[in-house]
């Protein structure tokens, strides 16, 4: 009992050092397409030394993909699925496999058709994972709201 302690006592300050670490920032556009169509891009800048994964992972296999849930609403329709620009596909130390991730930037982006003209919110809910070469962070759950302009 008295190694379980000091274990607890010796790993609990990395773990709420890496809860405070957020080495990914994030940001959503929206970006007008002909035919009442339109993309959500939603943006993720990766620090330097961390890599955060895929959106096509096998969630059994290994590290937590990236999840990016485009909810519908009542002035529009989501089209089809997310669909990701930047992965690279590595093999993974931490995970002893080929795996998809991103370095530097990761990009999403959702379709979506506008039922209407006027301005409207949409929200946006991402998890994501991220390591580098010594550590995982825990993964984080984000919640962005988009505004979305009238259209002209």
């Amino acid at each position: 009992m008295k190694n379980w302690s000091f274990l607890v006592a010796f790993l609990l300050p990395f773990y709420f050092f890496g809860q405070g670490m957020n080495p990914v920032k994030w940001e959503a556009k929206y970006n007008e397409l002909p035919n009442n169509e339109a993309e959500i891009i939603v943006t993720a800048t990766i620090e330097k030394g961390w890599h955060m994964y895929s959106i096509n992972l096998n969630p059994d296999a290994g590290p937590i993909p990236t999840t990016a849930i485009f909810s519908p609403g009542s002035d529009y329709e989501i089209v089809g699925k997310p669909i990701e620009e930047g992965v690279k596909e590595e093999y993974d130390k931490m995970f002893e496999m080929k795996i998809g991730s991103f370095d530097g930037k990761a990009i999403i982006k959702q379709k979506l058709k506008r039922k209407n003209t006027k301005s409207f919110q949409t929200p946006i809910k991402i998890e994501y994972m991220v390591c580098n070469d010594k550590q995982c962070l825990p993964p984080k759950t984000i919640d962005i709201m988009l505004v979305v302009p009238a259209k002209k």
